[in-house]
């Protein structure tokens, strides 16, 4: 077996538990799936995975530009209210 050597990472707190119960649900320690990921980029030479500065087509500048002209409306009481009877007979 290869010699093992300490590593510290920060994380948010909140993360950490999430990953933690995540891992742990797949068999994984949070050091186990740590191994995992770097042995995978060793292995592609690469991040085994996409990154993007847009990680959510929400928050994308043409929506977000909706949604503060929609949050302005609301503000100034200009908005349309349905029942969920109306919105489903819009649909047929």
């Amino acid at each position: 077996m290869a010699e093992t050597t300490n590593l510290n990472i920060r994380i948010d707190r909140e993360l950490k538990e999430q990953a933690e119960i995540f891992f742990n649900e797949l068999g994984l320690s949070m050091s186990s799936a740590f191994n995992v990921f770097v042995r995978q980029s060793l292995r592609e030479g690469r991040i085994p995975f996409e990154l993007s500065i847009v990680a959510d087509p929400f928050y994308s500048p043409t929506n977000m530009a909706v949604l503060r002209r929609s949050i302005k409306e609301a503000d100034a009481g200009r908005f349309v209210t349905k029942t969920l009877d109306e919105l489903q007979a819009m649909e047929e």
